[in-house]
């Protein structure tokens, strides 16, 4: 099983989608919260070079957004 990190913050609307479309696809994930946690902002910066959210970290595959083939790809679900 694909290891899976959500940065997000409680108000991003894409956040939520995200993380309901994993819950859906009965995939887990550690959800992050960047507006909480400075150490975890900064490795999501670091990561994928931005600052907005959501972020995937799917086995390294680092996902801007809410891009449900590139999710799907990164997870073999295609």
């Amino acid at each position: 099983m694909a290891t899976v990190k959500v940065y997000s913050t409680p108000t991003c609307p894409w956040c939520k989608k995200v993380k309901e479309y994993l819950t859906e696809k009965k995939v887990q994930f550690e959800d992050v919260d960047v507006s909480e946690n400075e150490d975890a902002r900064n490795e999501m910066i670091e990561k994928s070079k931005q600052m907005g959210v959501p972020v995937l970290d799917i086995d390294g595959k680092i996902i801007i957004g809410f891009n449900q083939a590139e999710i799907d790809k990164a997870l073999g679900k295609e």
